[in-house]
């Protein structure tokens, strides 16, 4: 089994140079009256953005904070079809030592910097609740990890990545927790990998297919039940997403490679285009200007490339909202609704052809839950796995307990 490498970010010079430079070139358009955001991120709001970046924001000091907070590793994983590729991933084990294994898997447009604020609440250790191991990937083309060189690296290929990370760290029983992309990968890993490996998934980002006549019953009740509030406020939002907010999955899944050539040759592009998703996919969270810069810097300075990471969305399109037509995991799984989440559907889906053993609704919070509300999602992730809960020491000998 291949070792793993501790890894530390350090930048070069020479690319923190050329991102000031290009900069320093930056040309904006001009803008309608009082159009806020509905036509995207706001001029002013990007030139203050730039003018930080370029000399106001000092990325050695985040670059800095996230080498002492996240201890981090690199391993080369072999893929089926497509070789050996580098693998970036956080890795914090507990002081419990019967900590639960779990990995925590991101999407797009995150990267494994949202574990930040979960990692010390995860494996802290406490006769009051689980304690965890916990390893948080940069999914291939992503961050630090290596991408994929060959077209066809599919879900399949991306939850092969994850499950063999976890075996070659020891983990040969394991459970998963993940959001947006992340939902997709660890919902194929309790498919393909459930029960021997895989003991138990949870989500922020629950996603599943509405009933058709092919289950009548089911079809019936769909047609017969009224929506409570809260499923017609998701619903809302779901509309809201689909008919607004979701003109760039068109443009990512068809076209990544056009987008590439913006993205990685423009900081402002890259900048634009992710600072409008990381405002208005959040329950109003009060990003700071350097928070925002260091989450998109990940992105400019990614092993891959910045326009690397948006390929998953052409690769695994047909997976994402097939959710009908692939097959079903039976192991447990545990849900996080959260209201301002891009996708809002009733419970009662999920629940329909997932062995959903526990759920949990929240009054805020967004798309991006575990950095948004890292504490909310954390005691989730505890009650399904404490003592009397519905997936109490589901991987064994691994209780999560002193």
């Amino acid at each position: 089994m291949p070792s793993e490498t501790p890894f530390q970010i350090n930048i070069p010079d020479e690319k923190l140079r050329i991102l000031r430079a290009k900069l320093e070139l930056a040309t904006f358009p001009d803008e309608l009256q009082d159009i806020g955001w509905r036509h995207g991120a706001p001029l002013a709001d990007m030139k203050r953005l730039v003018e930080r970046w370029k000399n106001g924001y000092d990325w050695r000091k985040y670059e800095k904070e996230l080498n002492q907070e996240l201890p981090m590793f690199t391993r080369d994983i072999d893929v089926d079809g497509f070789g050996a590729l580098n693998i970036h991933y956080v890795h914090k084990k507990s002081e419990t030592v019967d900590a639960i294994p779990l990995l925590f898997c991101h999407g797009w447009p995150g990267s494994f910097i949202e574990i930040r604020g979960m990692l010390p609440l995860l494996t802290a250790s406490s006769p009051k609740h689980p304690s965890f191991h916990v390893v948080a990937l940069s999914l291939p083309g992503f961050g630090f990890s290596e991408g994929a060189h060959k077209p066809g690296f599919g879900l399949d290929q991306y939850a092969e990545v994850a499950h063999k990370l976890m075996i070659s760290l020891g983990y040969n029983e394991y459970v998963t927790e993940g959001g947006d992309w992340g939902f997709l990968v660890t919902r194929r890993m309790a498919a393909k990998y459930g029960g021997k490996h895989v003991k138990a998934w949870h989500t922020n980002f629950p996603m599943a297919d509405p009933p058709t006549w092919k289950s009548p019953l089911s079809f019936l009740s769909y047609l017969l039940t009224p929506y409570s509030a809260e499923e017609k406020a998701g619903l809302e939002r779901t509309a809201w997403y689909r008919n607004k907010s979701s003109g760039y999955f068109v443009e990512q899944s068809t076209f990544p490679q056009t987008l590439a050539y913006g993205f990685t040759d423009s900081p402002v592009a890259l900048l634009g285009w992710f600072y409008e998703k990381l405002v208005i996919w959040t329950d109003d969270y009060k990003w700071t200007d350097d928070e925002a810069l260091t989450w998109i810097s990940i992105y400019w300075f990614s092993r891959a490339g910045p326009g690397a990471a948006h390929r998953i969305y052409s690769e695994v399109y047909g997976d994402f909202y097939n959710l009908g037509r692939t097959s079903y995991p039976t192991i447990p799984m545990g849900a996080s609704y959260f209201p301002k989440e891009l996708l809002l559907l009733p419970s009662a889906w999920l629940r329909r052809l997932n062995n959903v053993v526990i759920e949990s609704h929240h009054k805020s919070g967004g798309h991006f839950a575990a950095y948004e509300r890292p504490e909310e999602l954390t005691e989730d992730v505890r009650k399904m796995f404490a003592k009397g809960g519905p997936a109490f020491a589901v991987v064994p000998g691994k209780s999560g307990y002193a």
